[in-house]
């Protein structure tokens, strides 16, 4: 395999793939778990790789081992039992060794290990010998059937301490009593998925680590069990959620004689950040009708209230908010996001927000120069002193400085003034050496990534684009890479979602539509510029959104999959508002409420994937694109990455017929399913697309 020699070699109760490099020590996997003798059989040798059976007293096992190139290799597992099987506690499957075949020689460093339930990944370095560097991937998803009939769960099963890395499969269901439930004998499991992604040298700082990690993480993801993506209507949606939010009492209420969201349903004070938040998506849903929308006025002409004329900041709440509240505590994002959405709103042409962004930078720029661009947990408004300083690990909101640095190059934008695009580069360099603890939220390091693509835009200084692969291996790292069917998450698509805080049990319906949003901006600026495996993650985070999106929401779930205790508000199954927390590990969905402060999801959504201005019927692409009409129909310009498949898809608006549609994809005619109002096709993801009727 290149400059690497497999060997299989015969353990004392089992057979191991030996991954050597010359004179530079090696790795040794675990490709059964046994505890007796064993025989091999079937043996099997092509080109790509090879495979046998293994017989021993509990069942048959059966093992692949595939070459996927010169750096990578993918070993598959699977055991039919014998009998019912009670499974004991099984050991981790990787060992880093010497030239000698040798563990506890060799000296090296984890630089990421699996996160709860999130992808079950492994990154670590071989400094003695010098190896180089490996990513150990457990593709999840093949092991569901394992995880139903053992009743266990993936917590953090991939990690280690060296030099005993790699995967440690679950036993019993809480991790320490005995095992209760059996693998059923005569069916056949897969037990171990693993992909290793292996490169000769080892990071010499912090942008090289996120380099090697982006480009393995970026080989192994091809090959990793993906669920289709399904197609959901938003721009309905989107109609349905708007609705809700002007009529249901529990969505708005009164203050000043201005309407004002709750930030739950029926639940929590007003909130700046949920105010700008809706009123921000609903402004960019205007350009799906190309007409205006009143709300989106209704809820901007409350804004001024958030505005505290002696600070001369926005705040967080209203100044009537309740005694429960303390009303000078601000959690550090959340001074920045509100002006990210007026600053957005001032660049298309509002002049209330750009007052109220202009006026608020001074403080903006105070507070961070005040923290020196590391900000704590929370603190208070009037006197930066710290309320909280740190989330228990010594790191405040790491990447408020993503978030600020976006804001701050939005002031250039609307001011001219250079000043601004230097604090936007003092906050990227304050965030260096986070490595892989720079995530808070998961929407803050999506922003991140689209500040350090804008300052790379700007000059082409290689280094904020090295800073945004940086931002995106953590991002990554965060993220739920299989497809869960434990318990409840079989209702609803959880494959590549983020868990939304760096240490949070859930996936949130708002950071997924704000890293989409995000994400979306960072392909349309710079999709050709980017590295391909950075377009191809960003691309297919996008992609599945719009299928996962659509899971937050009650009515998409089956009754019995929602929580029923909530920590805040309550879950109206009627209101199209997404719940804010989804479960791989399968807990009941919307534990912690509905969150109106996420609807403007939906309109991102509808806003960012359809296009129908004065058209009869809907189109819809999964990857990013762009629309040129002429006299003779459409030209469909997708963006997506080369080498990956684009669904592209035609459907009748309400009170209307589908016309004939014709479809060319790079000159060819393309065939469309022929049901009675849609028309849909896969095409490459990077085609140039001609539509006509």
């Amino acid at each position: 395999m290149g400059e690497l020699t497999l060997e299989v070699r015969a353990g004392r109760d089992t057979p191991w793939l030996k991954i050597s490099r010359p004179e530079r020590g090696g790795l040794a996997l675990r490709l059964i778990f046994s505890a007796g003798p064993y025989r091999i059989e079937g043996l099997k040798t092509p080109a790509s790789g090879l495979s046998f059976r293994v017989e021993t007293e509990v069942g048959e096992w059966t093992v692949e081992v595939s070459l996927k190139g010169e750096t990578l290799l993918n070993v598959r597992s699977a055991l039919r039992p014998a009998f019912d099987l009670l499974l004991p506690f099984w050991p981790r499957d990787l060992y880093v060794l010497d030239e000698q075949g040798d563990p506890l020689t060799t000296k090296g460093r984890v630089e990421a290990a699996q996160r709860g339930y999130n992808t079950g990944l492994c990154y670590f370095c071989v400094e003695e010998p010098a190896f180089g560097c490996a990513l150990y991937v457990q593709n999840l998803t093949a092991l569901n059937p394992y995880f139903q009939a053992t009743a266990t769960k993936p917590d953090g099963v991939v990690g280690g301490e060296w030099p005993e890395l790699g995967y440690q499969p679950p036993a019993a269901p809480n991790g320490k009593s005995p095992p209760t439930a059996p693998l059923k004998a005569g069916q056949t499991y897969v037990v171990s998925d693993a992909y290793l992604g292996l490169r000769t040298e080892c990071a010499t700082n912090e942008t090289d680590e996120a380099r090697l990690f982006i480009d393995m993480i970026g080989e192994i993801y091809p090959h990793l069990d993906r669920p289709e993506p399904r197609f959901h209507d938003w721009t309905a949606r989107a109609e349905q959620t708007l609705h809700d939010l002007k009529t249901a009492p529990d969505a708005t209420l009164r203050h000043y004689g201005q309407v004002y969201l709750h930030p739950y349903t029926a639940s929590e004070y007003p909130d700046s950040m949920v105010q700008m938040s809706v009123a921000s998506a609903l402004d960019e849903y205007q350009t799906l009708f190309g007409k205006a929308e009143p709300f989106r006025n209704v809820l901007m002409a409350g804004m001024g209230r958030f505005f505290d004329k002696e600070l001369r900041v926005i705040r967080r709440y209203l100044p009537n908010v309740g005694e429960d509240k303390n009303a000078n505590a601000v959690d550090s994002w959340y001074l920045y996001h509100p002006l990210m959405n007026l600053g957005r709103l001032a660049l298309r042409g509002d002049k209330r927000a750009k007052r109220l962004f202009v006026d608020s930078l001074d403080y903006a720029v105070k507070s961070a120069r005040h923290f020196k661009y590391m900000w704590p947990i929370q603190y208070d408004v009037r006197d930066f002193s710290v309320i909280t300083e740190t989330r228990g690990d010594g790191y405040g909101q790491t990447d408020v400085a993503g978030l600020y640095a976006y804001v701050m190059l939005q002031a250039h934008q609307l001011t001219g003034d250079d000043f601004y695009v230097g604090e936007a580069q003092a906050a990227m360099h304050a965030a260096e050496g986070m490595r892989f603890e720079l995530v808070y939220q998961a929407n803050l390091t999506a922003w991140g990534i689209a500040a350090c693509i804008k300052l790379w835009r700007m000059d082409g200084d290689e280094r904020y684009l090295a800073q945004a692969e940086v931002f995106l291996a953590s991002f990554v790292h965060n993220s739920v890479l299989w497809d869960s069917q434990i318990g409840n998450a079989s209702a609803y698509s959880n494959f590549f979602g983020v868990t939304c805080l760096h240490d949070a049990p859930y996936m949130a319906a708002y950071e997924c539509f704000e890293s989409f949003s995000a994400f979306d901006e960072v392909l349309q600026l710079a999709g050709e510029q980017l590295p391909p495996k950075v377009k191809l993650l960003l691309s297919e985070y996008r992609r599945f959104a719009f299928d996962r999106s659509w899971s937050y929401y009650p009515d998409a779930l089956p009754k019995e999959a929602l929580a029923t205790t909530i920590r805040n508000g309550h879950i109206d199954r009627a209101l199209s508002f997404p719940l804010e927390d989804l479960y791989a590990d399968g807990q009941p969905a919307g534990q912690v409420g509905q969150e109106i402060y996420g609807s403007g999801g939906a309109f991102i959504i509808a806003a960012r994937g359809f296009y129908g201005v004065d058209l009869p019927f809907w189109l819809f692409a999964d990857y990013p694109y762009t629309v040129t009409r002429n006299q003779a129909g459409l030209m469909l310009v997708l963006k997506g990455p080369t080498g990956q498949v684009a669904s592209v898809r035609v459907f009748a608006k309400k009170r209307s017929r589908l016309p004939d549609v014709t479809l060319l994809a790079d000159e060819a005619d393309v065939p469309l399913t022929t049901d009675p109002n849609t028309r849909r096709a896969k095409v490459p993801a990077d085609a140039i697309v001609f539509l006509s009727w």
